[in-house]
């Protein structure tokens, strides 16, 4: 299916009946690639996510010294050790990946020599300034001008003690300083300043350094990291991505029928696991078993109000079937994604509007009040989530064309194949044809 071209979305008929294979979760694709980085030996990862982001991290570590081969069953390998890291020649490309760029960022601070992390436009509007402070309270040399990449890393040793970060703008700089303090000179102390946003998510980098070897312990204000635990490497498994999973679970929500996801079962250690909460409280059921997952609904969706401050990453989501719901839907508690790969709260306004739904919203909260969808073409500000959260609602509604439907390669490239699916199931055309739309 070509996707250079905007990617007009047919309305679906009727109830779905699907599995849906949702790939590996990118945050923990991510994580695993780093504490296999540091980690003595060899790391098999199962299930990795192969992505933009990841592509990046992957890309990014080979650089710095770090073995890491495709296997014949499609596992990565990854030979690893701290001894083997070096500061490569040149400056490292990050594309738009926050991931990348913050624990990157970190893992540099234990490198010997000079490591220049750039990224695209979209990055170089993205804060990193919180971390980059952290980093030199803790003895690190960093030059970040502008508070966002690029930023220059002179490293080789990483002090303990005790810093303080604001927790209000992204758990990746926590996850990014834990994940390399086990290397540190001495135990570190990392206090949150006000709450900390995304909670799960580090709750998610705590659980995989144990797995790795190390000890990230819970305090009254913050984390303690013991220093001089050695990470050994380890076959690790990567779970389906839950943020992903959202859009098939939407789907299912949408417009009826029942979608199941093998693989991300009652067990999983991701926050947007959460979404499915949701999206009981819009009506919908939930069956959660040990090694899957599936969302079905035969009533009506409705309207909700609920705090999303802690699985953010699904805020488009919720917000793009909000116009088939009876009533309202507020979101609220999201300033966070102000600060993403797009400002998402003012993208999803605008798209939003743009389809004829009636939106008010403030810093850090939306309102939709659902009304008939005016055709048009959403613009998706090279951001995947605006892509496949409106692709959703398209193929519940129609009257939606995805603008730029290639940006999903972020995350999930394969997520449109995924979705034709559901249409060759029900025998309705989509090919990805480029026509023009009203709007």
């Amino acid at each position: 299916m070509g996707l250079a071209s905007p990617l007009i979305i047919p309305r679906l008929p009727g109830p779905v009946d699907l599995i849906w294979r949702v790939p590996g979760s990118k945050s923990i694709t991510n994580r695993a690639l780093v504490l296999a980085a540091l980690a003595d030996g060899e790391t098999r990862l199962s299930g990795a996510l192969a992505s933009d982001d990841t592509r990046h991290m992957r890309t990014a570590l080979v650089r710095m010294g770090i073995d890491i081969v495709d296997a014949s069953d499609g596992d990565l390998v990854v030979h690893g050790g701290r001894d083997r890291l070096r500061a490569p020649d040149g400056p490292i490309f990050v594309g738009n990946s926050g991931t990348t760029v913050r624990f990157l960022a970190a893992l540099a601070a234990l490198v010997d020599g000079e490591i220049r992390l750039v990224g695209d436009d979209a990055m170089a509007k993205r804060p990193i300034r919180v971390l980059a402070d952290a980093l030199t309270a803790l003895g690190v040399a960093v030059e970040c001008p502008t508070g966002c990449p690029p930023l220059t890393i002179r490293g080789g040793r990483l002090r303990g003690g005790r810093v303080r970060m604001r927790g209000d703008q992204s758990s990746q700089y926590f996850s990014a300083l834990l994940m390399a303090a086990g290397s540190a000179d001495a135990d570190l102390d990392v206090e949150v300043e006000g709450v900390l946003v995304s909670r799960p998510y580090v709750d998610i980098t705590r659980r995989m350094i144990a797995d790795f070897g190390g000890a990230v312990e819970e305090t009254g204000s913050g984390f303690h990291v013991r220093s001089g635990l050695p990470l050994t490497g380890r076959p690790y498994a990567v779970e389906p991505d839950a943020s992903s999973a959202s859009y098939p679970f939407a789907l299912a929500a949408a417009i009826g029928g029942c979608v199941d996801v093998p693989g991300l079962g009652s067990g999983s250690q991701q926050g947007d696991y959460d979404f499915t909460r949701v999206l009981e409280a819009a009506g919908a059921h939930v069956i959660r078993g040990e090694r899957s997952t599936s969302v079905e609904r035969e009533g009506a969706l409705r309207g909700v109000d609920v705090d999303m401050h802690h699985i953010s990453d699904t805020v488009m989501t919720l917000a793009a079937i909000a116009p088939l719901a009876q009533g309202p839907t507020r979101i609220r508690n999201v300033a966070n994604i102000r600060i993403k790969e797009t400002d998402r709260l003012a993208a999803t306004v605008a798209e939003l509007r743009r389809l004829g739904q009636r939106v008010r919203h403030g810093d850090d909260w939306l309102e939709i009040e659902p009304a008939p969808i005016t055709p048009a073409v959403v613009q998706c500000y090279d951001d995947h989530r605006i892509a496949m959260s409106f692709a959703v609602l398209g193929a519940a509604a129609g009257g939606v064309t995805i603008e730029d439907p290639a940006c999903v390669s972020k995350t999930y490239p394969g997520f449109f194949s995924d979705l034709a699916r559901a249409y060759d199931a029900a025998g309705v055309a989509f090919n990805g044809a480029a026509r023009p739309a009203a709007g």
